[in-house]
């Protein structure tokens, strides 16, 4: 009766063997391409090197200055900038200026890769059945499988570093970005592309003229979600090389600094809080702007 509460397995010696296989596997596969992968992400890490030594030496008013236009520019609310404002006055009277930057560099860098990446998959989904189909299911598995597996591969590829957290990130919070870009083009009015037929479009500037900038509100919430995923992400991406407020945090769990921790922790909720209602009122001057265009 023994093997009605055993559920029936593979032999321990052959699934040992079978790990030992694809562990050696990758490791060979590492030793062979490692060294020409890291060139490929040379670029990559000079834009991150770049964005992050323009917002650490950049003197704080200025870039303070640049936010705040940034957040007028979007939202066009008062509210909401002077909310920026005094969330990173406060970030920088506690002495976290230098390692919010690092985050801020970090996050802008992930956003601009997942918009590049996720926005032409998303419209080669919205395209074909058949590709969502595939998709899909990888989306799925990158959603659901734990942050912490994704160091594992990349770190063996690449090491410790700067590069290899933001793949990391880019992986974990490029989902929604090529999810809500399927989803914003294939709810685009059918009469609309109709009328675009009727006027001799062709399929470039159907999207061009008439899809991207009516699914642009809906694409706007899923940069949304990328951001507030890459936040998300921060403090695991500390563990391998990623400089900014998540050390800290690591660092507070590690020995047990409290305050440390919160103050770090809360610094990453205002930045999270800041990047939301910036890009939510700008997805919302989009609708407007859509509905305006409707009636």
């Amino acid at each position: 009766m023994d093997w009605l509460f055993s559920f029936p397995h593979m032999d321990e010696t052959s699934l040992r063997e079978l790990k030992k296989v694809i562990d050696e596997s990758f490791r060979g596969f590492t030793r062979e391409y490692g060294a020409g992968l890291e060139t490929l992400f040379q670029p990559l890490q000079h834009f991150l090197i770049w964005s992050e030594r323009f917002m650490t030496r950049t003197p704080w008013p200025i870039i303070l200055l640049l936010i705040a236009a940034l957040a007028w520019f979007a939202s066009r609310n008062w509210k909401i900038v002077v909310g920026a404002v005094v969330t990173l006055l406060l970030i920088g009277y506690f002495d976290m200026w230098d390692d919010t930057m690092k985050t801020v560099s970090m996050i802008f860098v992930c956003t601009v890769m997942s918009i590049v990446i996720g926005i032409p998959i998303g419209i080669a989904m919205s395209r074909s059945d058949r590709i969502e189909k595939i998709i899909n299911p990888m989306l799925d598995v990158m959603q659901t499988m734990p942050s912490f597996v994704y160091l594992i591969p990349v770190v063996m590829l690449l090491g410790i570093g700067k590069v290899p957290g933001l793949i990391a990130v880019v992986i974990y919070a490029i989902p929604p970005m090529i999810r809500l870009t399927n989803l914003g083009i294939r709810l685009v009015d059918r009469d609309v592309l109709e009328a675009a037929d009727a006027f001799g479009s062709s399929n470039w500037q159907k999207l061009k003229n008439v899809q991207m900038p009516l699914a642009l509100p809906t694409i706007m919430a899923g940069i949304n979600q990328t951001i507030m995923m890459a936040l998300a992400m921060v403090v695991i991406a500390s563990m391998i090389g990623v400089q900014g407020l998540g050390q800290p945090v690591l660092k507070a769990i590690s020995n047990q600094y409290f305050t440390l921790g919160v103050f770090n922790g809360l610094a990453i909720v205002g930045i999270a809080i800041i990047f939301d209602r910036v890009s939510q009122a700008f997805g919302s001057r989009l609708q407007k702007h859509r509905e305006a265009a409707h009636g």
